[in-house]
């Protein structure tokens, strides 16, 4: 085992027609399925798209660190 940990940041966009949170939860889940050791994630931009002056989707931008194997 390492004494330290390297990552890598991508950044995602998640969009939910519900709730900022789903759409952070769906950013994640759907990028699970091909990264793997994700271990943090931080919100760097929050925004909507507006239909009939309502909330139509919920856009969250998100970047989620994973630790390089072997680190």
């Amino acid at each position: 085992m390492s004494d330290h940990h390297v990552y890598k940041k991508v950044e995602l966009v998640g969009s939910s027609k519900t709730s900022i949170e789903d759409a952070i939860n769906n950013a994640l889940a759907t990028a699970s399925e091909s990264l793997k050791m994700m271990e943090w994630f931080e919100v760097t931009e929050t925004r909507g798209h507006i239909v009939d002056g309502k909330v139509g989707h919920y856009q969250v931008g998100v970047k989620v660190g994973f630790r390089i194997s072997g680190s």
